[in-house]
Formats: structure tokens, sequence, C-alpha cells
């Protein structure tokens, strides 16, 4: 994800909280979704696409600040 920032996650993992916390979150909800795919895990296909929304959600706000932190890097 977002490969042209792989140094500023890096960063970002070790000095912002909040975005270390949504990008924990999104690699766990994209873990449980391949597990609900998989059938390792239950869930209908309403939760499975709930749950894909949520990763995308999490996924814009992640962005969102790396452009920020990017443009004042």
């Amino acid at each position: 994800m977002f490969p042209e920032y792989r140094d500023l996650i890096s960063q970002l993992k070790t000095t912002d909280h909040h975005f270390a916390n949504l990008f924990d979150r999104h690699n766990a909800l994209d873990q449980e979704i391949k597990n609900m795919e998989a059938r390792i895990l239950g869930g209908t296909h309403e939760e499975i696409e709930a749950a894909k929304k949520a990763k995308l959600v999490l996924k814009d706000q992640l962005h969102a600040i790396l452009r920020k932190a990017g443009a004042t890097a």
C-alpha cells in the first residue's frame, strides 16, 4: 500500500500515534477480510462488504495523512 510513501510510512508509524493506530487497524481489517473470504472466519457477504468499505475509509484517512506529511517534508 502506497509504495511511493514507504519511507514516510515507516517514519510516521514510529512518530505519529494516530497514524500508527489507523495503519494497524487497516492491516487487521485486511487480514480479517482475507480470513472471511477464505472461510477461515465466518462472515456473510454483507459483513465482508461492510469490512471492505471500512478498510477503504481507513485507507483514505491514511492517504490524507501521508499527502499532508509529504507536502510538509
